[in-house]
């Protein structure tokens, strides 16, 4: 009798346990993520319109307490409406390095919240570096090296272990361009773990 309640305990410890849940964000994991979206607004084709595009690449490594460092690369165009036949691409290559520091997480790790900082440096260019209009007129901003930060509020939702579906919202702030200091862009992106 006591031999069948300890199997019995056994079995029911067994059967009502919480699904076991892969150890995440732990100091040292690393993951590359690529992530895209909208600048400004939201993008279409339209002549009017002066939203654009972004794409990026990164390798985020978690540091303590789900706080993490990431280090990427990012192509950013916008577009500037002239004389409503055309637009004129302005587009940024940019390299970061921030930290995000984690604000909100759920017990299971599966739903993260954290707000980011980073330093951006790159190059703008104006019309791909071709000042000549189509009516004859000349472009004055210039081709620049450019600096500055952004603000990054970044949701992470884990798909599987491995794979997280990221939700980001993020302000930059540039100078050393002609063409607009600040920069809206909302996206999203997945991070693959790969340790």
């Amino acid at each position: 009798m006591k031999r069948l309640t300890i199997i019995f305990t056994l079995v029911l410890c067994l059967v009502l346990t919480d699904q076991a849940h892969a150890q995440r964000q732990l100091p040292g994991m690393r993951g590359i993520q690529v992530t895209g979206g909208m600048v400004d607004g939201i993008y279409s084709s339209a002549i009017d319109n002066e939203a654009g595009y972004y794409v990026g690449l990164s390798m985020a490594t978690y540091a303590k307490r789900g706080n993490k460092w990431v280090f990427g690369a990012e192509f950013m165009e916008c577009y500037y409406p002239y004389r409503a036949a055309i637009r004129i691409p302005v587009s940024q290559f940019t390299a970061e390095g921030g930290y995000y520091l984690k604000i909100l997480a759920d017990p299971s790790k599966t739903f993260l919240l954290s707000l980011g900082v980073s330093g951006l440096a790159g190059y703008e260019t104006v019309n791909w570096g071709e000042k000549s209009l189509y009516d004859g007129s000349t472009l004055r901003d210039k081709d620049s090296f450019i600096g500055g930060g952004a603000i990054t509020l970044e949701v992470e939702a884990y798909l599987t272990d491995k794979i997280v579906l990221l939700l980001t919202g993020r302000e930059r702030v540039l100078w050393g361009n002609s063409t607009g200091h600040f920069h809206t862009q909302f996206g999203v992106g997945l991070k693959f773990i790969i340790n």
